[in-house]
């Protein structure tokens, strides 16, 4: 068992629910369940194929949302690999033995396995979402279909039976192997997840049942749907976190709900009795993230800055492309120390850095720019660091050794969207770039908007939209800064307050048609 201290933390209100999850009274992990935020990872559909782009080995499938998903050919099951999932488990060891169970020829399967160089479109095909949406790229999907339970992950169409690789006893895998090859159907592959090891035949085979019957109602609405359509909904956020998470090594669950408290009760009761003592309702007066400190530290996570107890401070940059992550020591060392110094800040930051993308849940490139270590034996420890960090992380994560830059490059896989972007919205004033033009600026960048507008020979009656702020900073005055852009240059126009506008930005409309023709007079 894990020396270290893990708790779930459940906080319910009438908008969201919120989890926190922490190692020894640190915030490590955190989810969000909102009306607004609807979790799709995990949910399978009937979706059409919309384009298919040999170019880059892929297709976009419409499944009925703003933008269509994206399946990579490398994501299609059309050699009947067993699919995996997106958590500690997902790292499996394949069953040896065949089993032949065969599967079973029909429009079901055609539909899950399938040549991706055949795919059409307007082809039906079933899908499971793997990635939330980020940005404006639309969710990413897979053909290899898994239906998740507390012990086991169902494979339609499988012929394996996985094992997880944190199961060791042999004698273990022999029994559960066992359970499961007796009752499995024919056309059914299986993964069995880590926390089945050592539990009663009967709650195995209860779950694997569980997940039968969910196949069975999506082969039955196969019959009548037409794409694009959902066929399965998974868990929610947190009826998925308690299946995953609740294991040996969590001490605690607390939740602060009476209603929900009963839900998670009854759930625990049928699947993982031995764990219904955890299971607290919390009463205390004051709210339950200010009773275990779980709200200062999730407004810490929001800022660049990150202070790093008795080792300076790190400085977390988000971009389109990845993250960069810069560790400064804060504080002067002497020379002869500096390589010493260095090491144990660099350990230290690296630390609190893991944290910090655990928690934010960054995905996608990474890159660290640690305090420049000479010794090869010192940058050696701290990759062994980093990498030891990182197996408390469930997601897949690569680590490089450091660079003669001082650089350490890091991927990780990206499930859902940041912390950041699921707690907060872009800040209209500057569009989140974090700074705003100066006023001098702005009306420089208009002035030559209707210089070239008027240079043009146009003549339309036009309207200018600003933000409200930048509204009265143009308009104050008898002599305004407006009015005397208006008398340079013999021109006239309305202005009206549009509130989605940053502080930096202007649109021009043609205001008997309404088009905005900003982009038409900019260089």
């Amino acid at each position: 068992m894990s020396s270290i201290k893990k708790e779930i933390l459940i906080n319910a209100s009438s908008g969201e629910i919120r989890i926190a999850v922490t190692e020894d009274s640190k915030l490590a992990e955190f989810f969000v369940e909102s009306p607004d935020q609807e979790r799709n990872v995990g949910d399978i559909f009937l979706g059409k194929v919309g384009k298919v782009m040999p170019g880059i080995r892929a297709a976009f499938i419409d499944l009925g949302f703003p933008q269509d998903a994206f399946l990579h050919f490398s994501d299609t099951n059309s050699y009947g690999t067993l699919a995996s999932i997106d958590d500690e488990d997902s790292d499996i060891e394949e069953d040896d033995e065949d089993n032949d169970n065969g599967s079973s020829s029909g429009s079901t399967e055609d539909k899950i396995r399938f040549n991706p160089k055949e795919l059409k479109r307007h082809q039906e095909v079933i899908v499971q979402v793997t990635k939330e949406p980020v940005g404006k790229k639309g969710v990413r999907v897979t053909s290899k279909i898994s239906i998740p339970g507390r012990y086991l992950v169902l494979i339609p169409f499988g012929k394996k039976v996985g094992m997880s690789k944190k199961i060791y006893q042999p004698k273990e895998k022999y029994r559960l192997r066992k359970i499961v090859r007796s009752v499995l159907p024919k056309g059914f592959g299986v993964i069995v997840r880590t926390v089945a090891a050592n539990q009663d035949e009967k709650l195995i085979l209860d779950d694997l049942n569980k997940l039968i019957n969910e196949w069975n109602k999506i082969e039955e609405k196969l019959k009548t749907v037409k794409a694009p359509e959902i066929l399965y909904k998974d868990a929610s956020t947190t009826s998925s976190v308690i299946r995953d998470l609740l294991k040996v090594d969590i001490s605690k669950l607390v939740v602060d709900s009476k209603k929900l408290h009963k839900e998670i009760r009854t759930y625990i009761e049928n699947t993982s009795p031995e764990y219904l003592e955890r299971l607290e309702l919390y009463t205390g007066n004051q709210p339950l993230f200010d009773a275990f400190r779980i709200e200062k530290q999730l407004n810490d996570s929001l800022n660049k800055k990150v202070w790093v107890k008795g080792a300076g401070y790190i400085v977390i940059e988000n971009t389109e492309a990845m993250t960069v992550i810069d560790v400064n020591s804060g504080k002067y060392a002497k020379e002869k120390e500096q390589e010493i110094n260095s090491l144990n800040t660099n350990i230290e930051s690296a630390k609190e850095i893991v944290r910090q993308v655990r928690l934010r849940d960054l995905g996608g490139i990474i890159v660290i720019d640690f305090i420049d270590l000479y010794e090869e034996k010192s940058r050696k420890k701290l990759y062994e660091e980093l990498r030891k960090e990182f197996r408390k992380d469930r997601a897949k994560v690569t680590v490089l050794p450091m660079s003669e830059f001082g650089l350490v490059q890091i991927t990780r896989q990206r499930i859902r969207q940041n912390i950041l972007k699921a707690i907060s919205d872009t800040c209209p004033m500057c569009a989140g770039t974090g700074h705003v033009q100066s006023r001098s600026g702005f009306i420089t960048e208009m002035e030559r908007w209707v210089q070239r507008y008027k240079g043009s020979g146009e003549k339309l009656n036009l309207v200018l939209k600003v933000n409200p702020f930048v509204y009265d900073y143009l308009t104050k005055g008898i002599f305004s800064r407006l009015t005397k852009i208006k008398f340079k240059y013999l021109i006239s126009f309305k202005v009206e307050v549009e509130n989605a506008l940053a502080l930096d930005d202007f649109k021009f409309y043609d205001l008997k048609t309404g088009k905005d023709i900003t982009a038409n007079y900019n260089e």
